[in-house]
């Protein structure tokens, strides 16, 4: 970032660097149209599409009835007329609903027409705990969307990935389920929106930290806390790596191995449960191309295998740092460290 830009740099929310990648993409090309529940007059219960109907018209940034599987069947007429929907489900559990035509037909549209159509439909899901929400509004759903093929799975940690994927979901031909984890919308950093630095692109992961112990393979709302828990950790004599994944499908097996064969162990942490989850497939592709570099099995901290619990009893759920660094203390570290 030039000194000149450095200076343009404020502190930014990521629900206000969400609501600028629509605003910018809607300004750059009137295919881009924003429909869900809540997001003209409201701007969306969490604000992120605020103004945008002031702006751009009703038209354009679409109120609609409370029907999820009606909003995405839209979205995909929408988009086989040549439009760029991006569609709000408002809370995760909500998009429930739609998975009849998110399978059925959101993933499906460009193998069934052998490339003919794509659908380049962005479906934003807000996700995760830690905001103290009732059933239904803290759900981590990603193993479902990464278990059917055709769908890219994204989630930014960051106030510059926030923009920057949004980004680059909306422009992508393939439909995209876009995961804002809840508990970061209010997290703020230096930002210059007006000229936000490049990230990199859907699909590669980036090394948050770098260290030489153990690697902790995280994403969304787990990355906060892997860099407490990282830092922590340094007490222990421990120095971990944290890797972001920020894409779950394409998955970057690259940055990710790279990683692991340099530090011998690996904990992947994330809100979902166990059994199922993400860290089942993570772990297992992690031990197919790192079996030889491992010192100890690769481990999971994840949320329990239960539905969500009330909000008194998120903290007990949610993975946290003490959780985290218990993982870390069980990695065979009576093995001498590379």
């Amino acid at each position: 970032m030039s000194t000149a830009t450095a200076r343009q740099a404020k502190p930014a929310t990521m629900a206000q660097a969400l609501q600028r990648a629509m605003r910018d993409a809607m300004s750059e090309d009137p295919a881009v149209h924003v429909l869900g529940e809540d997001v003209g007059t409201l701007g969306g219960v969490f604000r992120v599409t605020d103004g945008l109907a002031e702006e751009f018209g009703e038209d354009r940034c679409t109120d609609t009835p409370l029907a999820e599987a009606g909003i995405l069947g839209t979205a995909v007429g929408m988009a086989m007329y040549g439009l760029r929907p991006v569609v709000e489900m408002q809370f995760d559990a909500f998009a429930y609903p739609a998975f009849e035509q998110l399978i059925s037909h959101v993933s499906r549209m460009r193998n069934r027409t052998r490339g003919a159509m794509p659908l380049p439909i962005t479906v934003r899901v807000p996700y995760g705990g830690g905001i103290g929400g009732v059933e239904h509004h803290s759900d981590s759903s990603e193993a479902y969307y990464m278990a059917t093929p055709g769908l890219h799975v994204v989630t930014p940690a960051t106030v510059e990935d926030a923009y920057g994927l949004l980004r680059k979901a909306i422009a992508s031909d393939d439909p995209v389920v876009f995961l804002e984890p809840k508990r970061l919308y209010w997290s703020k950093a230096d930002w210059s929106p007006d000229a936000p630095a490049a990230v990199e692109p859907i699909g590669r992961a980036v090394v948050r930290r770098t260290g030489r112990s153990a690697t902790l393979v995280t994403y969304g709302p787990s990355v906060p806390v892997c860099m407490e828990a990282a830092e922590a950790a340094e007490a222990e004599g421990w120095d971990l790596e944290v890797v972001d994944l920020r894409s779950l499908v394409p998955f970057d097996d690259e940055t990710v191995c790279a990683s692991v064969r340099r530090t011998g162990r690996a904990v992947v942490v994330h809100e979902s449960t166990g059994f199922g989850g993400p860290g089942g497939e993570i772990a297992a592709r992690v031990t197919e191309r790192c079996f030889h570099h491992l010192e100890a099995p690769v481990l999971r901290v994840a949320g329990f295998d239960i539905p969500y619990p009330p909000p008194m009893l998120e903290r007990h759920h949610l993975p946290g740092v003490d959780r985290v660094l218990d993982a870390v203390a069980r990695l065979q570290w009576e093995v001498e460290s590379r």
